[in-house]
């Protein structure tokens, strides 16, 4: 089974076509006012209905009322729930769907309490003091390769590229791979000859 590649930061649906077109298994839409990614529950609605229904769709949260996260499940159709804030483990699984969290990743330590969440899958992100994800960095990924030891699908992020994005998988073999900066024009905004190159190189990695 090759790996899954989700596309973040979609904030409309020539992006999400194209993602989906190039093969693409889950598309993240951003719902973290902080973020230049940010989009509200009506583009994303608008969005998830061009989308055709074998693409996943993810929704990031960092910290969101428990209302809003709901209206997005029933708007966006979400099958995906991605929590980056400082949600309990608690929080993270009573809304019925799939779910993961993300942990940015700095040292060892930085893995610690991941056992506490039981989601479907983690998520690992670079580390930034003044960022909850989306820095366009990498991280070490032997650090990705020790979190696999619990047990539990892991997703890579951070700074994966259509150039790096083989090396990664061969060297971390996770789960799945989320990127979003590097494959933009600017942010928010998609280039799709690097979208279609992430998802060749990744599905034959």
């Amino acid at each position: 089974m090759s790996v899954i590649v989700k596309i973040c930061g979609i904030t409309n649906p020539a992006d999400a076509l194209i993602a989906a077109e190039a093969g693409a298994d889950v598309i993240g839409f951003v719902f973290y006012p902080s973020s230049p990614r940010c989009v509200s529950l009506e583009t994303a609605a608008k969005v998830n209905r061009e989308l055709p229904p074998f693409v996943m769709r993810a929704g990031v949260f960092v910290d969101a009322p428990e209302d809003f996260v709901w209206n997005a499940i029933r708007e966006c159709r979400l099958n995906l729930l991605q929590f980056h804030g400082n949600e309990s483990p608690e929080d993270c699984v009573k809304f019925g769907i799939m779910s993961m969290k993300a942990f940015r990743v700095k040292d060892s330590a930085s893995l610690e309490g991941m056992t506490e969440y039981i989601t479907d899958a983690w998520l690992l992100d670079a580390f930034a003091a003044d960022r909850a994800g989306g820095t366009g960095a990498t991280f070490n990924w032997d650090l990705a390769r020790e979190a696999q030891r619990h047990g539990r699908p892991i997703f890579l992020a951070g700074g994966l590229t259509p150039e790096n994005v083989a090396d990664a998988i061969r060297k971390v073999q996770p789960f799945g791979v989320d990127v979003s900066s590097g494959v933009e024009a600017s942010p928010g905004r998609k280039d799709p000859a690097k979208v279609k190159a992430f998802v060749a190189a990744a599905k034959a990695a």
